[in-house]
């Protein structure tokens, strides 16, 4: 069956949003007279954990500790305002969606980030307009790794699932996509932690960079 779509996560496989992230956590220890946090690796591997674990890593507390969540409702209230500072796509997103945009092949966005960031990210980057959707948690009841946005997304571009393929940087990406019925392709290049391999997630197919989807497009349809 023809590929018709391509759906992509956001942080980690579309965008680099770790940047703002980073800053942010900066600029909050720099104000509670703490020194610079000089993990930047590290803390890029707990992105797709969340912001809970993002702030606990950054303030060397546990997840669990009481003053976390305060410290996240600063981050999350920072984020709103600084939510494309410094946030960039990958190298080689660009020339895929163009790739993709010249070949008539639509693509969109599904994310477990929330709107309320989300869409402003993509607005800031002169995405919108051009992605055929953008699905977030609070358009559907169950989140990734639940196939729920990815059908949704099917819907609204009247495809089979047999016809897209889905692009992420976690399992539950992959696991999603899967459940889905949809092609799965696995980006080793974004927020993974050193004991993860995305070689294990059962994708259909496991990429270096987004400058390797092009060719793995032509093997499933005539771009």
């Amino acid at each position: 069956m023809r590929i018709q779509a391509v759906l992509f996560d956001m942080d980690g496989t579309l965008l680099d949003t770790a940047k703002d992230f980073y800053a942010i956590v900066q600029s909050m220890r720099t104000e509670r007279g703490l020194a610079p946090f000089d993990d930047e690796i590290g803390f890029r591997q707990q992105v797709s954990r969340g912001a809970q674990i993002m702030v606990a890593y950054a303030f060397a507390l546990k997840p669990n500790d009481p003053t976390v969540e305060p410290l996240r409702d600063t981050f999350l209230a920072r984020y709103e305002l600084q939510h494309a500072q410094f946030t960039e796509p990958f190298p080689g997103v660009l020339d895929l969606l163009q790739h993709l945009d010249d070949a008539g092949i639509r693509w969109g966005v599904a994310t477990n980030k929330p709107l309320r960031f989300a869409q402003p990210i993509m607005d800031a980057l002169n995405l919108s307009a051009r992605s055929a959707v953008l699905l977030c948690p609070e358009h559907v009841t169950h989140s990734k790794p639940a196939p729920d946005m990815l059908l949704a997304a099917c819907q609204q571009l009247q495809l089979d699932p047999r016809q897209v393929i889905y692009v992420g940087d976690d399992q539950r990406d992959i696991d999603a996509g899967r459940a889905a019925a949809m092609h799965t392709v696995a980006v080793r290049y974004g927020y993974i932690v050193p004991s993860d391999n995305p070689c294990n997630w059962g994708a259909d197919a496991v990429i270096e960079s987004m400058a390797e989807l092009e060719p793995l497009l032509a093997a499933y349809c005539s771009c």
